[in-house]
């Protein structure tokens, strides 16, 4: 016998302590305090959250702790019409129990506003199967992560591991994440950028931690990066789930966002990271990315194989079986990459011949200090962006020269001044670039009365700004007053702007009837960003010498959902002047292996092997520094071989089997019939909330606990839809789909103006838990149907060791007194109680049945003990793999005997240890927790 069982308050019972429900995890006897029990939050106010209570204090108190039996159940007898209010009272306990850990299949995937892609699906289902929901998707730029992230988000609240949520990510798509969240899955983030932070600040009590006091935040990892300013607060939370997107910056243990991410990690039970291009070519770093979901999958960081991460890994490119065969309707096939030549003019070719004999020639730089040698390559790559840029560059260079002395230093001084001469010399409409993307602009379409979009990209701010100023005008558009720029055709965007005003560009720019028509931005929008909603035209003003950013930027119009062909156009510099490196030299060649990468490849980012931007762009720098030809360095073996090959293996496997689903039972036909009723139960006359019905919508006046729910929706939207006034609500996903899109149009919001009511949404969910609250705890309801003799459904669960629901079973038991069976509920259910039973009423006396309960529950607890072990079984089956891999991990560390990996192999066990401790308490643990339900009793 257990100690546990010595006190009377057995592991899986239900306790009832400050009207809060908990679950026990174990209880012992102390000398002075009663009895210890340690408990986990059931009930909404305080699920999942720890605690431990002493029977003696309690006492004290006056509240004491009360064991709720299921003998203790009051019966009561149902005369709602056609039995509503059971049928209501069993949705909404179906609702709100969590699905069991060993039910791994999809529950949520088809409730959305998303097409059904099994290739989308595949993450959630990697995440399901693991001890812990911690997975890496790498999938290549544009195939839908943040739709993916959204389904494991979802399938981790439907099984009541998804209450605290924390997601990372950049700045510039903080707002787009947030809006994808809510109007896709109606999962609410609260958002807290630099506007966000300051006005919680004045929501919430002083010195109250922010992550405490809002459940589900986004916020970007620029402001978050700041671990000291954050770790005390971070560290006192732990989350539910945690995903980091754009993960790959993580990489390097002496960054900022890696020991963000180390502070995170141990704090969440779920982890999902996300990236398009995971690793830096180095096979080190990728197994300390790795290490942070499972930090028993890499043995040996240098040598590793895709077994060891397929559990925690998964990638796919838009060549990948799967993701090719589903895209043909959701996503345009790609266009061409056209290089645009544009001759330099002659005050351009000054400048060349300027750079080309004072700055590039060999052995003839005049640059000083440590940078002597990329330094002209600096003043050739701003020039190639424009006139304007490279006569900052040298500004600033003769600035940062003015207090050094030195022979050296004059002779640069005397260079720079030659060129800032030849520069200046360069008029607006000497620009052949500037030239080449006014026709190119208005070959496409762009001028005033016209809907075509383009965005053009640059690599620097001045060029940007520049852009800004002249293209207006000679593109026939007005240039608007100041302070209206909002209604300017031209918009600008880079890292100088604003947050406030970066997400106002970016979600004008997705709405149709918004006036911005060319949008200028450097590659601070080449990550993440949507730009394909309402544009499929892009034009590089300049080409960074990177695959990885050509490949990000045109992923911004090229990924899932782009209707149109997505096109892309470069303008390349040429130049007469002999030696002159324009941007056939790189530029064009880069632009060319990219779009030849993807065709047959699915992604450019393998081809060169450094799977850094920056350190790409340094390496072409080299070669051209030892006068190697670029086109033979492109086509060399890739730096990083052994790594892509190992990590591409899953983007190119054939389509696994469809992703496993699991149903799930209703008593009503869709979430609509279900609000409906609900509202009719709890409001009876519809003026209570000026119920009304309008082309398919559902609108009512939030009562107040209502508003509470929706104070966590973005205010913006609360503010421009008007929700604490009037809420709208549809569940029809093809209508809600197309008043999402009419919300692109429309130039006063990027909100719908109507909700899509998923049955993840705060309305859908207050109506679950008021149901739950007005039939009060420990009631079950007695029904008069066409029965033979009594059948008491009673809902059986059993925990694991953390007080997750590890398994969930619905049972009707018939036989009283005398010879119990046990059956499926559901299958009751279904023949006896419809939308259309009718109720004849009866007689209120229960007390026949109510002597039969003990009986009842009895035969239930005994059938529930005779399923244990084949569920046990399922369960230990499904834990078999994992002790598996941990097992090989651990004969792997066995190994090495280098005295140098003592520590390592320290760290490494530890890591086993903690495994197989997280493993163990998965399994069923305790006695079986039962609740009835209802009674079912023939018709007098």
């Amino acid at each position: 016998m257990t100690a546990s069982q010595e006190t009377g308050w057995p592991p899986g019972g239900h306790i009832l302590v400050r009207d809060e429900v908990w679950l026990i995890r174990s209880a012992a006897r102390t000398q002075h305090d009663g009895d210890k029990i340690r408990a986990v939050g059931v009930s909404g106010l305080v699920r999942d959250q720890e605690a431990t209570f002493f029977t003696a204090i309690e006492r004290t108190r006056g509240n004491g702790i009360t064991l709720l039996r299921p003998e203790d159940t009051t019966l009561v007898t149902d005369s709602s019409p056609r039995f509503r209010s059971t049928r209501l009272f069993l949705e909404a306990v179906l609702r709100k129990t969590p699905l069991p850990r060993r039910e791994r299949g999809l529950a949520m995937s088809e409730g959305f506003l998303l097409d059904v892609n099994p290739y989308q699906q595949r993450p959630a289902e990697l995440a399901l199967r693991g001890l812990r929901p911690r997975i890496l998707i790498a999938d290549v730029v544009g195939l839908g992560k943040t739709l993916e992230i959204g389904l494991t988000l979802a399938e981790l609240i439907r099984r009541g591991r998804g209450e605290r949520i924390l997601v990372v990510t950049p700045q510039q798509i903080l707002e787009q994440f947030q809006r994808e969240m809510w109007t896709r899955f109606s999962i609410p983030l609260i958002r807290l950028d630099s506007v966000g932070i300051q006005r919680i600040a004045r929501d919430i009590p002083a010195g109250r931690n922010p992550f405490t006091y809002y459940k589900r935040v986004i916020i970007s990892i620029d402001t978050l990066k700041n671990v000291e300013q954050y770790r005390h607060h971070l560290e006192k939370i732990h989350w539910d789930a945690v995903v980091i997107d754009e993960s790959h910056n993580l990489i390097g243990s002496s960054s900022l966002r890696s020991r963000l991410a180390r502070v995170l990690e141990p704090r969440t039970d779920a982890l999902v990271l996300a990236s398009a291009t995971p690793h830096n070519g180095d096979m080190r770093s990728f197994a300390e990315l790795i290490s942070l979901l499972d930090r028993s999958a890499i043995a040996d960081p240098e040598d590793y194989a895709a077994s060891d991460i397929e559990h925690v890994y998964v990638r796919r490119t838009k060549i990948s079986p799967e993701v090719r065969d589903h895209i043909t309707d959701t996503w345009a096939e790609r266009g061409p990459s056209v290089p645009i030549r544009c001759a330099a003019s002659p005050a351009e070719e000054a400048v060349f011949a300027e750079l080309t004999d004072s700055w590039l020639a060999e052995g003839v730089s005049p640059a000083s200090g440590k940078d002597r040698r990329l330094f002209p390559y600096i003043l050739l790559k701003s020039f190639l962006s424009s006139h304007r840029s490279l006569a900052e560059t040298v500004d600033r260079r003769l600035t940062s020269l003015a207090d050094r002395p030195g022979e050296s230093v004059e002779v640069e001084r005397a260079a720079l001044n030659r060129l800032r001469t030849a520069v200046a010399a360069v008029q607006d409409e000497d620009s052949a670039k500037l030239a080449a993307l006014v026709a190119r602009l208005r070959e496409l379409g762009v001028g005033p009365g016209s809907k075509e979009r383009v965005v053009v990209f640059s690599e620097r701010v001045p060029t940007l700004e520049w852009l800004a100023t002249v293209l207006p005008g000679r593109l026939g558009f007005a240039v608007p007053a100041k302070g209206d720029e909002k209604n300017a055709a031209v918009r600008v965007l880079h890292g100088g702007v604003s947050d406030k005003d970066e997400q106002s560009i970016l979600a004008d720019f997705g709405r149709q009837e918004a006036p911005v028509r060319v949008l200028l931005t450097g590659d601070i929008a080449s990550e993440g960003v949507n730009l394909h909603e309402q544009c499929h035209q892009l034009v590089h003003y300049d080409l960074p010498w990177s695959l990885i950013r050509i490949e990000q930027r045109n992923g911004r119009i090229d990924r899932f959902g782009q209707e149109h062909s997505p096109e892309f156009a470069a303008l390349i510099l040429t130049s007469e002047v002999p030696g002159a490196k324009d941007d056939r030299t790189v530029a064009e060649k880069l632009l060319k292996k990219e779009e030849d990468a993807h065709r047959s490849l699915g992604t450019a980012e393998t081809v060169i092997g450094v799977h850094d931007a920056r350190k790409e762009e340094d390496r072409l720098t080299r070669e051209l520094l030892a006068d190697r030809d670029i086109a033979e360095s492109l086509a060399g073996p890739s730096e990083s071989a052994v790594l892509d090959g190992l990590l591409d293996q899953s983007a190119t496997a054939s389509p696994p089997a469809p992703p496993l689903r699991v149903s799930m039972p209703s008593l009503f036909a869709d979430t609509e019939a279900f609000v409906t009723e609900a509202l009719h139960e709890l409001y009876g006359d519809r003026d209570a909330l000026n119920i009304a019905w309008e082309n398919g919508a559902l609108i009512l006046t939030p009562p107040e606990d209502l508003l509470r729910r929706l104070s966590v929706l973005p205010p913006e939207y609360v503010r421009e839809r008007r929700l604490k006034e009037r809420l709208h609500l549809i569940f029809d996903q093809g209508k809600a789909s197309e008043r999402l899109e009419e919300a692109k149009m429309e130039s006063g919001s990027h909100w719908p103006t109507v909700a899509f009511a998923s049955d993840l949404h705060p309305a859908v969910e207050w109506l679950v838990d008021k149901l739950l609250v007005r039939y009060g705890r420990q009631r079950a309801p007695v029904l008069r149907v066409d029965v033979e003799e009594p059948v008491f459904l009673i809902q059986g669960m059993f925990s694991n060791a953390l007080g997750q629901p590890t398994a969930v079973e619905w049972l009707a038991v018939t036989g009283l007194p005398g010879r119990p069976v046990c059956g499926s509920m559901f299958e009751v259910l279904a023949e006896r109680l419809g939308p259309g039973t009718h109720n004849p009423g009866g007689d209120d006396d229960v007390s026949g049945l109510t002597a039969l309960l003990p009986q009842a529950i009895d035969a239930a607890r005994v059938e529930l003990n005779a399923r244990r072990g084949r569920l046990e079984a399922e369960v230990a089956a499904q834990l078999e793999e994992h002790e598996a891999r941990v097992s090989r991990f651990e004969n792997q560390l066995e190994l090495f005997d280098d005295e140098g990996l003592r520590g390592r192999r320290r760290g490494a066990r530890e890591a086993v240890d903690a495994q197989r401790q997280l493993s163990r308490s998965l399994q069923i643990s305790g006695e079986p927790f039962l609740r009835v339900l209802g009674v079912l009793q023939g018709r007098v």
